[in-house]
């Protein structure tokens, strides 16, 4: 592997060079910083919140300055369930706020700020001996209303198509292990899902790169006021202070470390990691009601690499919180023994390739289960001007990352010009000039790349092509069992601001998934970061 990625990468016409998060960028920008150590905004966390809350600020004109101690989308943030809610989940609880605030966002996403990474996912509620019909009327009500939310939100149905009722042949055909007896049809809804949620997070870090936001990760916020932080490389080990006009906590189930007068109530969502072999070849979502429980649902949901996740659990969880939280085998049980209520074969823990688990920064309301606990996000301001943002869920982080943008400004006196990330579309996405535009998906189809690279990278494919075109050694996949090439390691290290083998594995490629592929492809991560950071 030569030393020419970045320069290729720079010069390459689909992409913004301002945007790179290469290793050179890195080191300047520490540099830069240390040496002129103030700036409007400093944000701590390089979450799906903390990454929004950065290119919120530096969109609105701030000089801003993303820190994170270890990389983006290193905690909750990569593991959620992919999905994209419009908000139908929020009706069962009367959350018609929370579920229009989802439904708009959404539409944000899909349309504007990320077609690349978010595409329709139909989802069928399968009509078996044990689903009453009454508990079919609700729940087809329950789409019906979701339809409205659509609507309200000004999604056109050519995005996302009206929700219906399915024969049981068409149920059969989009989740071919359904069980066949007692099966009476089915109700089929529409919502989005997310190729990748750490690659949103790295696209959102580096378009906030791209307008002029510093973005330093593996990089420790020590001492943190609402006006300053120590920050610590954590590579080099050298410390400098940074003043600011105004500071954000936005270290999701962390924040109550950065700001010991928040107390949270972190909750537990666990997935399995399953191979599409198990459910030949599922094409849907397949949503099963979790019995004793108005409106929660298991889902078992196709992934573009050809595994699905069946998921996920609500579980309280108490005392330190962990970098990697892990599955309890109860919640293993759990989620088993849902989704094979509506399989004609029972799936069993021979089929579970891995397991992962994200924790929910809920923000405590002394209510009973953590279910019960409000979605809903809060933005608080402490006496010294820090700002913390913490609950929500990855499909508001704009509008949360809006919301802290708008106390920062309250409390500092900064000014600053409208928020517009609503309709500014991240790196990856066909450009608003395009007259396709309005068509991102015939935009897409345009970039001359596989459809594989368009679904990762968008209109930034090409680049990624051109790299194993360059360098031959580039163009094969890492490992057998991944499509994965070194391009991709290349692009993720040149580009995308990894730094160690862990972020390549673990969240630009998501191979760390399948354990097996991953400790094959680790040589090559390694000689990648090795060789070019």
């Amino acid at each position: 592997m030569s030393s020419r990625p970045a320069d290729d990468l720079s010069s390459h016409p689909s992409i913004d060079p301002a945007s790179l998060l290469s290793p050179a960028r890195r080191t300047a920008d520490l540099a830069r910083l240390s040496e002129s150590p103030e700036a409007d905004v400093v944000v701590i966390g390089g979450g799906v919140t903390g990454a929004g809350v950065a290119l919120d600020a530096v969109s609105r004109g701030l000089s801003t300055v993303l820190i994170e101690s270890r990389d983006l989308a290193f905690g909750t943030s990569r593991w959620s369930s992919k999905l994209v809610h419009g908000g139908l989940r929020y009706l069962a609880s009367a959350a018609v706020g929370i579920a229009y605030e989802s439904a708009v966002e959404r539409n944000a996403l899909i349309r504007n700020i990320a077609p690349h990474l978010v595409h329709p996912l139909p989802q069928v509620v399968p009509l078996l001996d044990d689903v009453s019909f009454v508990d079919a009327a609700i729940t087809r009500a329950g789409f019906l209303a979701g339809d409205a939310l659509r609507i309200a939100a000004r999604t056109p149905s050519s995005t996302l198509a009206r929700s219906g009722r399915i024969p049981a042949a068409e149920v059969a055909a989009l989740a071919p292990t359904v069980k066949r007896e007692g099966l009476r049809g089915g109700l089929l809804n529409w919502d989005g899902q997310l190729n990748d949620d750490a690659r949103l997070v790295v696209g959102i870090a580096r378009t906030a790169a791209s307008l002029g936001a510093t973005v330093l990760t593996h990089a420790r916020a020590d001492q943190v006021t609402g006006t300053s932080v120590t920050v610590t490389d954590e590579l080099t080990g050298r410390s400098f202070d940074v003043r600011a006009r105004s500071v954000v906590n936005a270290t999701g189930v962390w924040s109550a470390q950065v700001d010991s007068s928040i107390a949270l109530r972190p909750s537990r969502g666990t997935h399995l990691v399953m191979s599409q072999d198990s459910f030949q070849g599922l094409r849907a979502g397949l949503t099963v009601a979790v019995p004793g429980h108005f409106g929660r649902y298991v889902f078992a949901l196709p992934q573009p690499d050809g595994s699905v996740y069946v998921g996920l659990t609500d579980e309280e969880t108490s005392g330190e919180i962990p970098d990697v939280p892990q599955a309890q085998e109860s919640e293993i049980d759990f989620l088993l023994d849902t989704v094979n209520l509506a399989l004609g074969t029972p799936l069993t823990r021979d089929d579970i390739l891995e397991t992962f688990s994200g924790l929910r920064p809920l923000l405590d309301s002394d209510t009973g289960a953590t279910s019960d606990v409000s979605r809903k996000h809060a933005v608080l301001t402490r006496d010294d001007g820090l700002v913390t943002v913490v609950g929500g869920k990855l499909t508001t982080y704009r509008r949360m990352a809006e919301d802290a943008v708008d106390a920062a400004l309250a409390t500092s006196g900064l000014s600053a010009t409208p928020c517009r990330t609503r309709t500014l579309g991240l790196v990856g996405a066909p450009s608003m000039k395009d007259p396709a535009a309005n068509d991102p998906a015939a935009a897409l189809a345009k970039v001359a790349a596989p459809r594989r690279l368009v679904a990762k990278y968008g209109t930034e494919a090409p680049a990624v092509l051109a790299l194993a075109d360059s360098d031959p050694t580039l163009a094969a996949p890492v490992a057998d069992g991944t499509s994965i090439t070194g391009a991709e390691l290349a692009f993720g290290v040149c580009a995308e601001g990894a730094v160690t083998v862990g972020d390549l594995l673990e969240r630009r490629t998501r191979l760390s998934l399948t354990p097996l592929v991953a400790d094959a492809a680790r040589p090559s991560a390694a000689h990648a970061v090795d060789t070019l950071a």
